[in-house]
Formats: C-alpha cells, structure tokens, sequence
C-alpha cells in the first residue's frame, strides 16, 4: 500500500514535469505559420482573389422580355363595330456581345489580383517568422537573465548565513549583517523583476504562435544561435532581390497595372446587343405571328473610357516607381543588416575575450577574501556588481547577435526558402 501511494507521487511529478513542453524554434516557427492569427486573417485574401475571379470569367446574362399590349382588362371587349384592339403579345430577348477581349483581360486582372494576394501571404509570413525568432530569442535571454539574478541571490543569501554565524560569534558588527541583507533584498527583488520580464516574453511568443492561453506554459530551448553568415553582403542583396516576396509583390502590382490597362482599353471598345423577338396579334377578324430582330450599339461620342485609360496609365508609372523605391529600400535594409551583424559579433567576441574571465575571476576573489576577512563588504558588491553587468551584457550581446542573424534571413528573403 505505501509502495503504491509513493508510485502514485512520482508519476504526479512526472507528469508535471511534461506539462511545460520545450518549444523548439522550428517547432515555433512551424506553429505560427498554421495558427498565427494575423497570417491566419491575411490567407482570406486569396479566397477573396479566387471569387474574384470566378467573378471575371463570368459572361453577360441574356435578358428576356415579355410584352402584352391592348388587353381587354378593364371591361371592354373587342369587336368589330368598336374597332379596339387587336391584343398583341410578344417575347423578347436580347444578348450582348463583349468586344476587345473584354472578358479575357477581365481573368488577367484577377488572376494578377491572385497573385499578389498570395505574394502578399508570404511577405507576411516572412515578417510573422522574423517575429517569432526575435520573441524566441527575447525568452531565451529572459531566462538567462533570470538564471543569473537568481545565482546572484544565492550568492548573497550565502553572505548572509556566513555574516549571521559571523556577528553570533562576536567576529562582525551587526552593521555589517544589516548590510548585506539589504544588498540579498535588492538581488531578491532583482528575481522578481526578471521572472516578470521571461513571463512577458513567452506572452509576446505564445501570442504570435496563435496561442490565447493567458499564462503560456511552455519552455524553449536553452541553445542560442551562434554561426555566422556564409555570405558576402553583394550575396545577400542580390538573393534579396530575387526572394524578397514584397519586392515580387511590387513588380506582380506592376504587371497587374498593365493588365488593367489592356482591360480600359478594351472597355473603350462598345458592345453589341443583338436581339429577336416573337410577335404575336390576336384580333377578331384573325391572328397572326410575326418576328422581329434588333441590333443595338451605343455611340462612342463621349464617353470612351478615357478617365479609366489614363488612370491605368498612371497607375503603371506609379507601379514601376514603388519597384525602384522597393529595390533601393532592400539593398538598405541588407546592408543595415549586415552592419548590425558584423558590430554585434565583434562585441561579443570582445566580451568573451577581454571582459567575462576577469569579471568572474576578480569576483570569485574578492569573495573569497570576503569569507576571510581581508575585504570590505563595499569591495565585494563592487565586484559582484561588475560581475552582474559583464553577465548581463554577455546575455545581451548574445541575443543581439543571434537576433541578427535572423535579420539577415529576414531583410534577404532566405528564411522563405524552407517555408
């Protein structure tokens, strides 16, 4: 019985140690693009571009009409002594002939409309994957944050248990006691801080992962990114130019323009209306049927279309404009990028080679003499106060650099490549 009741426990704690899952990156980056909840509201345009294009192939409805004139219905019959009449029906039907391909550029425009709705899904999916590697890297730094203020607490609680055996003996002055306590308080609050920090940063995550949940439990894994980039930054532009899906957007906008200009030229062109018509004649005397054919056009005097042509027109200058506008943006953003990257792996080279070892070394010194007796308090807060702002930094330095090599993908258009 008590084997079970123990059994019992440990598979509690098993259990709730699989409630918080580890997310991996591409698990997360997986996740968002099915679930994001932007992406998710953005993937309606192309549904809306493909109605719009059973909306372009459809052709003009014949219309029917029926006609009945010179009926006896308010009381007076026909005869030959009044002469009325004689009643006539008769049905019509016309149909319009589209002219200039009108119906053709119709389906060009709107399967250009589909096509950059669907551009327009992958710039944002390139902009929600950048998203979710940045709030990814922003936990992993929270926890390292946190591993760190919590190793820094554990320090000084220490310090403190050393100081109160120390002040019982007689060997301290209570004054000293008092002090690091309060320096344990301000690292205990330091925790609290950075346990808030990690709980937005999974928050900003979970929300882009389309999660709703309020408290998000999950972990990430500890691994920060640290390779470097295989290309130059001439590589870079150029493999933005061609994978960029707003740079395709643009030039496909520029490419529907011209198909909308083809499409108002074709509007200018006028339709024929052809039509027939059964006739029908019933009088006292006899009857008789008759047939009637119709041809309608309207005249082209005023109205050409020459408002919509212009504004096509206006419409592919503008076009071609932005596509300069984009091309010139991207080789920035790349090579802002790249600056970005290049300044944040020389930092952080720096730090680990000149800053992290002696900050750690002079610390666990200075400690050391502290527990001996041969440094101030003062001293060994200063130490531990450089050794907490080398670490923060490292941490900092760390996350900047992985963060820019996701920029890297991101401004170059390589992270759509696996997606």
């Amino acid at each position: 019985m008590r084997m079970s009741y123990l059994s019992s426990i440990v598979l509690l704690l098993a259990g709730s140690a699989r409630a918080q899952d580890v997310i991996t990156l591409d698990g997360a980056v997986k996740e968002a693009i099915e679930k994001n909840l932007s992406l998710a509201a953005e993937r309606f345009s192309i549904r809306v571009a493909e109605a719009r294009q059973i909306t372009a192939a459809l052709r003009p409805n014949p219309v029917i009409t029926l006609d009945g004139d010179y009926l006896p219905v308010l009381g007076t019959e026909f005869s030959r002594i009044n002469g009325a009449g004689p009643m006539e029906v008769a049905a019509r039907t016309d149909f319009v002939f589209e002219r200039g391909g009108k119906r053709r550029d119709r389906m060009a425009v709107a399967a250009a409309d589909k096509t950059v709705a669907e551009l327009g899904v992958r710039d944002v999916m390139r902009r929600v994957i950048l998203d979710v590697q940045t709030a990814y890297v922003d936990v992993q730094q929270a926890k390292d944050n946190l591993a760190l203020a919590e190793s820094n607490l554990k320090s000084l609680n220490g310090i403190v248990e050393i100081n109160t055996v120390r002040v019982k003996n007689g060997d301290l002055a209570q004054v000293e006691l008092s002090r690091s306590q309060v320096a344990a308080l301000q690292y205990e609050t330091a925790v609290r801080q950075a346990e808030l920090q990690l709980r937005q940063a999974k928050m900003r995550l979970a929300l882009l992962l389309g999660r709703t949940s309020v408290t998000p439990d999950y972990d990430v894994s500890p691994e920060i990114r640290r390779d470097t980039v295989p290309f130059s930054l001439a590589d870079l532009q150029q493999k933005a130019v061609t994978l960029r899906p707003d740079l395709g957007l643009m030039e496909k906008t520029q490419a529907r323009s011209q198909a909308d200009l083809r499409l108002q030229l074709a509007q200018g062109k006028v339709d024929y209306t052809v039509g027939t018509m059964y006739h029908r004649q019933m009088s006292v005397s006899g009857r008789g049927n008759s047939l009637g054919l119709f041809f309608s056009a309207p005249l082209p005097v005023f109205n050409r279309n020459q408002g919509e042509i212009a504004r096509a027109e206006r419409d592919i200058e503008q076009a071609a404009a932005r596509v300069r506008a984009m091309r010139a943006a991207i080789d920035t953003e790349v090579a802002t990028a790249w600056q970005q990257y290049n300044t944040s792996k020389q930092l952080l080279d720096d730090i680990e080679a000149k800053l992290l070892g002696k900050a750690a070394d002079v610390r666990s010194t200075t400690e050391y003499s502290y527990r001996r007796g041969e440094a101030s308090f003062v001293e060994f807060l200063d130490a531990q106060r450089a050794f907490n702002e080398s670490r923060q930094s490292y941490n900092e330095a760390r996350a900047n650099f992985a963060r820019s090599l996701y920029l890297i993908e991101g401004v170059s258009g390589t992270s759509m490549a696996n997606n």
